[in-house]
C-alpha cells in the first residue's frame, strides 16, 4: 500500500478546501492510503513547530504534498516553522527520495504565489525529495484545470473566501497525479 500524506497550513479555509480535494483525488488511486494532515496555531509554541506525532507519521508516507496559503510571496509561518522543524529529518535523510508536490492559494490573482511553490520545491529538495508538478499541457480556459497556468504545482485563487470550482478539480488531478507517480516508485 503506497502512502501519501497531504500536510498543510490554512487561515480562512481555502487552503483546507484544496488540502481536501489532493486528499479525495490520491485516496481515488487504488493501493494508495491517504494521511491529510493539518498545521494549527497549537502546533506551534514560542515560534516552534512541536508536533512530533505530526513529524513521525510523514516519515512513514511514501510521498508528502505540501500546501500553505501565499503571504508576502511565501509560505504562511506556521508552515515555515513546520519546515524549520523538518531539520532532524533532513540531517537523518528520513525523507529523501520520498515524491513531492505542492499547492498554494492567495487573495491576489499574481500575488507572488508562485514564488511560494518554489519555496515548496526548494524544501523539498533540501530533503532530496523527487518533485512532481503538474502534467496538464494546456490551459483551455479559465473554466478549466489548471486555470491559473502553473506546471510546477497549484496555484488557487480565492476571492472572498472562495475558492473556484477549476482551482478544486485541479487540486484534485494533484492528489491523482501524486498518487499513480508515487505507485511507479514504491515498490
Amino acid at each position: 500500500m503506497v502512502k501519501v500524506a497531504v500536510i498543510f497550513h490554512s487561515v480562512g479555509g481555502t487552503t483546507r478546501q484544496l488540502a481536501a480535494a489532493v486528499a479525495a483525488g490520491a485516496s481515488e488511486v487504488a493501493g494508495v492510503n491517504v494521511i491529510q494532515a493539518e498545521i494549527v496555531g497549537t502546533d506551534v509554541k514560542l515560534g516552534r513547530f512541536c508536533n512530533s506525532s505530526l513529524l513521525a507519521q510523514l516519515d512513514g508516507a511514501d510521498a508528502i504534498i505540501f500546501g500553505s496559503p501565499t503571504y508576502m510571496g511565501c509560505v504562511s509561518a506556521q508552515f515555515k516553522a513546520f519546515a524549520d522543524a523538518s531539520s532532524e529529518r533532513w540531517s537523518q535523510q528520513l525523507w529523501a527520495n520520498k515524491i513531492a508536490a505542492g499547492f498554494t492559494i492567495g487573495s491576489n490573482v499574481s500575488g507572488d504565489q508562485l514564488s511560494t511553490l518554489q519555496y515548496l520545491q526548494v524544501f523539498a529538495g533540501q530533503h532530496g525529495m523527487l518533485w512532481s508538478g503538474l502534467d496538464i499541457p494546456e490551459n483551455n480556459g479559465v473554466d478549466s484545470f489548471n486555470r491559473l497556468g502553473a506546471q510546477l504545482g497549484l496555484i488557487a485563487h480565492s476571492v472572498g473566501g472562495t475558492v473556484d470550482e477549476a482551482d478544486v478539480r485541479t487540486a484534485h488531478y494533484l492528489g491523482q497525479r501524486v498518487a499513480k507517480v508515487s505507485k511507479i516508485f514504491v515498490s
